[in-house]
């Protein structure tokens, strides 16, 4: 089968990434890890498969997750990870509404969480 019939396969599991809500390539996106440019470039993961980042989600609908080793939450600074938390589950919130924003996609980063502008 040819890559494109392939769809996004998740580098680690090597599932499919069937919905933007599961993507840990566009989570990346929106927090500003990724430039727009590279998004067609880079292997798609789901969000659970990147445990380094799903760690700092904190929400209700999304299970928690734990990393071991050197990038384990436990090893930062207390502030490190409740700044954390709050970015990535802002972001993590805002890839969950994407399907429903009718944004273009050069709108789907957040903007600085103290710059008033889009949620």
């Amino acid at each position: 089968m040819a890559r494109c019939e392939q769809g996004y396969l998740c580098e680690v599991c090597g599932r499919d990434v069937e919905e933007i809500t599961d993507s840990d390539l566009y989570l990346r996106y929106i927090l500003g890890e990724v430039p727009l440019y590279q998004l067609h470039q880079l292997r798609e993961r789901h969000v659970r498969c990147n445990p380094a980042l799903a760690q700092y989600i904190v929400d209700p609908e999304f299970p928690p997750i734990s990393c071991d080793g050197v990038f384990a939450k436990s090893n930062f600074d207390r502030q490190y990870v409740a700044d954390e938390e709050t970015r990535v589950t802002r972001g993590w919130k805002r890839l969950r509404a994407i399907p429903s924003l009718g944004l273009p996609i050069d709108q789907y980063p957040l903007a600085p969480a103290n710059s008033g502008q889009r949620p």
